[in-house]
């Protein structure tokens, strides 16, 4: 079978997220992250952070693949699918824009929803960066907790920027050292499960550290479904929802090797100004009419 032959059914998923994928990066994987995402079917998506790297974007580095990412967002949303994009610290400068709404498309920095009875708690996780020890009781007030945590953490960056030692990333220092690097991840998990038990959630979902898993956490005051999305630089994951089951996916190049699918041909013509015209024009002629709302 050739393999313009081969075109799959897409696969059906009720919830998806992802996250850390460092768009404007050299290290992003973004043809891998494509082929996954033309080959699925959301409901609902979670963009949980880092999905643009502002930090080290550069107008001189910006391939053809990572605008198609784009574009197949931008895609979901013109079609109706719910797009929640949770702000990280590497696209921080969005934070700004808390509580945009546009059609489908949502801007926060969390989210909380109920799925199938369990109540579920999104956030990127970088809040923990500037201090372990006393983000949870900050983050035990609640919303107004977890904000204070991002405007603290903003401080600190702007602190150490001007001191001229750049912003804060405890994730990115421990990575030299494996036995910091194992202490770091289950420090940021036991405070994610601790945070999340003490507010009564069953799950808990990051992104940050680009360590994928989930797993049961068990304290004294309880019990929490732990889960980190990882991440489209070295892991090259996702978390899926699906008839009521989580399921951590990993790409697998095999998996894909003949799959061909209507958007990549559709695109494959395009240079980067065609295919942003392109989605610029498809969202007007679905959303130009749609109320912008914001925050108050």
């Amino acid at each position: 079978m050739s393999k313009k032959e081969h075109k799959p059914n897409k696969r059906k998923i009720d919830f998806l997220i992802i996250s850390d994928v460092h768009l404007g990066t050299y290290g992003c994987h973004s043809k891998e992250l494509l082929k996954y995402l033309n080959s699925i079917k959301p409901k609902v998506v979670v963009l949980n952070g880092d999905i643009i790297d502002m930090w080290q974007f550069s107008k001189r580095y910006w391939p053809k693949s990572h605008m198609q990412v784009i574009h197949k967002i931008m895609n979901w949303v013109n079609k109706g699918v719910k797009v929640y994009y949770i702000t990280g610290n590497h696209d921080e400068l969005l934070r700004k824009f808390a509580g945009f709404k546009m059609g489908s498309l949502v801007i926060d920095n969390k989210l909380v929803v109920e799925l199938d009875g369990k109540k579920t708690w999104i956030f990127h996780g970088d809040v923990f960066d500037v201090t372990m020890q006393h983000s949870k009781w900050l983050a035990k007030l609640g919303s107004h907790g977890y904000d204070l945590l991002i405007l603290i953490n903003a401080f600190c960056n702007w602190v150490s920027v001007k001191l001229g030692r750049g912003k804060i990333s405890l994730s990115k220092n421990i990575k030299n050292s494996v036995k910091k690097a194992v202490k770091f991840i289950n420090d940021f998990e036991k405070t994610a499960a601790d945070i999340a038990i003490s507010n009564q959630y069953d799950y808990v979902i990051c992104g940050h550290i680009h360590h994928p898993e989930i797993k049961n956490i068990t304290t004294e005051n309880g019990n929490v479904v732990y889960m980190n999305s990882g991440d489209w630089i070295e892991n090259l994951t996702a978390l899926e929802y699906h008839n009521k089951e989580w399921k951590l996916f990993r790409y697998n190049e095999e998996d894909f090797k003949l799959e061909k699918h209507d958007e990549e041909d559709e695109l494959s013509t395009l240079n980067n100004s065609e295919i942003f015209n392109k989605m610029l024009v498809g969202f007007m002629e679905n959303n130009g009419k749609t109320e912008i709302k914001f925050k108050r």
